[in-house]
């Protein structure tokens, strides 16, 4: 009787060692085996699914990015024209979303566009901003994401003017945001760009824009594009960033060209 309780509690044990030491891992083999092969094939259907969407102007216009591409437009042509720094940053943007497409070039062809054809327009600004709306689902990151961009673009010809600013209120109320958290995202801009106001001096331009006096406008101004590219806010990298993220690329865009109008005058 001892013997065959003896022989129960080994097997008892056994059994014990087998599912907590072996079945386990092999079940946490599968798992992880599991996991990559639904990875890869998401990775397999999310570039299948950018490549439909770039296959034509007219998919990606009716697209996620394609519609705030046209938002954009709208902003940066809101005050009569797309200035120089806001163009630089519009160019900059069409080469960070570019690069998550299959075909680059051909993206960055219907991107441009998309945006010269859009920034022609001033009556269909709400029409556009609720059709992003219905894509953007219950996300208000992103609308928040979006936004702040929106609004960083306004401001780095020296503030929002009144007409940027009822652009922007159009679309802030047809993304479902309030008008009081546009107002807070404005100020919260505003505050952190309150000193740019401050007198810069030469030297102070030079050292941001790391160029010397003497240098030729040429190398000054392919520095300040360098810097520029560098430090702009990145839409794409922007959804894997805290919210301080895009405030910050403002700021430093901000004093990056502000250096640059500095050296420019001199």
């Amino acid at each position: 009787m001892i013997k065959i309780r003896k022989l129960i509690y080994i097997a008892i044990l056994l059994a014990l060692f087998y599912y907590i030491f072996i079945a386990n891992i092999v079940v946490t083999f599968w798992i992880i085996v599991s996991l990559y092969v639904a990875f890869k094939l998401y990775k397999v259907y999310a570039k299948s699914k950018l490549a439909k969407i770039a296959s034509s102007k007219d998919l990606f216009r009716v697209s996620e990015l394609g519609l705030f591409i046209a938002l954009v437009a709208k902003v940066a042509k809101a005050d009569g024209r797309v200035q120089e720094l806001e163009a630089q940053l519009i160019g900059i943007m069409f080469d960070d979303i570019a690069k998550i497409f299959p075909n680059k070039d051909k993206t960055r062809l219907i991107l441009k566009e998309i945006f010269n054809e859009e920034k022609e327009r001033d009556d269909n600004t709400k029409e556009v901003a609720a059709s992003l709306n219905i894509l953007l689902g219950r996300s208000r990151l992103k609308r928040k994401q979006f936004i702040e961009f929106l609004i960083q673009l306004a401001f780095v010809d020296n503030g929002i003017s009144s007409d940027e600013d009822k652009v922007l209120r159009e679309i802030v109320e047809a993304l479902d945001v309030s008008s009081t958290d546009y107002a807070t995202m404005v100020r919260k801009f505003e505050d952190m760009l309150k000193n740019k106001n401050q007198t810069m001096s030469l030297e102070e331009a030079c050292s941001i824009l790391g160029v010397k006096e003497s240098d030729e406008i040429t190398h000054i101004k392919k520095t300040y594009r360098k810097l520029v590219r560098q430090y702009h806010p990145d839409i794409i990298k922007s959804q894997d960033k805290d919210t301080s993220y895009m405030e910050e690329a403002t700021a430093k865009t901000q004093e990056i060209n502000q250096a640059y109008e500095i050296l420019k005058k001199a």
